[in-house]
């Protein structure tokens, strides 16, 4: 093998960047000690940014973008594993300023690696992905800070994103009430359908006067926007309710009182993925190869490698919704 294809971001000559299907060297692969065949990749809203030349993410072009791989190791030049082994390689640098998984190969440290737990294919891990894998830390840890099915709504903004149709999916087959925040009415039947009890237009739960305190409506939260979304969302909290945070893509600043805090005993998780310790992410892979085994094709469109960068310019100009999954290798 000299030769690969991978998605390839190059930055032109007037500053601007360009992300194509090319056939590159295996010399830019880099020499970490694990080669991995990718069979399978998914799209996150990072990749996006990175195809688009975010410093904030890639600091180095030309760049192959993609945090997330499901594939085959081929070698390990240490021993840890065998040639043939299924494996699943989610965040650290993968994508960022390491070569990532849209691409046919990965070079990889070994202790990024998460063997393929027994009951988990290579193809449902990566419907999950990141935005599943950061679903289920998000959903973890409301149940660590005991909010159950039993303790009322919970509410989900970003709702017709991928984490936040990731979440929806799983509240639903835990038996939670899901209340899902969208700015897409058009999606308003397919957030319905996937398992939100009632949904809420975006435009219209942010028209309302800003207040020092909300009536206490939802026993919880996860958030993927941030910005004055998740202020209002931490604002109308029951006691001793919790939210758990995960996105900034409405904005990164909290014009927030302690009120919530103190007055209600309202709690803030703080909810990171990719560079979670390696046995946190073996937990939720574990779970979701048991008792969060649910069904993942309707909300996820399998595409090919060829087709990935027009799906990341959607995902940029927030016309995307759901999961894709990359199918590299047939």
């Amino acid at each position: 093998m000299e030769h690969f294809k991978a998605l390839w971001t190059i930055e032109q000559e007037d500053g601007s960047f360009d992300t194509s299907l090319q056939e590159l060297s295996t010399d830019v692969l880099g020499s970490h000690e694990v080669l991995v065949q990718v069979v399978y990749s998914s799209l996150n809203y990072k990749d996006a940014l990175s195809a688009h030349g975010h410093r904030g993410i890639t600091q180095q072009f030309p760049h192959i973008p993609g945090i997330d791989a499901a594939g085959i190791v081929l070698h390990d030049a240490i021993g840890q594993f065998q040639s043939g082994d299924q494996v699943i390689v989610t965040g650290f640098d993968l994508g960022m300023n390491t070569h990532g998984g849209l691409s046919e190969f990965i070079r990889v440290p070994a202790s990024w690696i998460v063997p393929l737990p027994t009951n988990l294919s290579l193809k449902r891990s990566m419907q999950i992905g990141t935005a599943g894998l950061t679903a289920g830390m998000a959903v973890l840890a409301l149940q660590q800070n005991q909010i159950f099915p039993e303790s009322g709504e919970i509410f989900v903004t970003g709702a017709s994103g991928g984490v936040g149709m990731c979440v929806i999916k799983l509240l639903h087959h835990l038996g939670y009430q899901v209340v899902a925040l969208s700015g897409k009415p058009d999606l308003t039947e397919t957030l319905m359908t996937i398992g939100a009890s009632r949904v809420i237009d975006r435009f219209e739960f942010m028209s309302e006067k800003p207040r020092t305190l909300y009536p206490m409506t939802f026993a919880g939260g996860i958030d993927t926007v941030g910005g004055d979304v998740l202020v209002k969302l931490m604002k109308s909290l029951k006691f001793a309710s919790s939210v758990a945070v995960c996105g900034m893509a409405g904005g990164v600043d909290l014009p927030l009182q302690v009120y919530p805090f103190i007055l209600r005993g309202a709690r803030m998780l703080g909810i990171y993925s990719a560079d979670s310790p390696w046995e946190k992410k073996k937990e939720i892979w574990q779970l979701y190869a048991n008792e969060w085994n649910y069904e993942l094709d309707s909300i996820t469109e399998t595409i090919s490698l060829a087709e990935a960068p027009d799906k990341l310019n959607l995902m940029v100009e927030g016309r995307s919704h759901g999961r894709y999954l990359v199918q590299i290798l047939d």
